[in-house]
């Protein structure tokens, strides 16, 4: 009969440490989930940041090269 309790209480243990697997496993699972939003919204954000970093370049040069190539307002 101590042996039966003995496993019983054995077989008790592992379905617990199962259980507590399994809601950490769900617990990582949902992390998992929103760090990929997460990071899917960055890249997103840092496309379109540049891109509009590319526009204030193109901008600033096309603004440079114009100054240059005008003659100075003396002559």
């Amino acid at each position: 009969m101590s042996d039966f309790r003995a496993l019983l209480s054995r077989i008790e243990e592992l379905e617990s440490q199962a259980a507590f697997q399994d809601e950490l496993h769900e617990r990582l699972n949902e992390v998992v989930a929103r760090q990929d939003r997460e990071l899917t919204e960055l890249r997103e954000q840092l496309r379109k940041l540049a891109g509009r970093l590319r526009e204030l370049g193109d901008a600033a040069a096309g603004g440079v090269s114009g100054e240059h190539d005008e003659a100075p307002p003396h002559y």
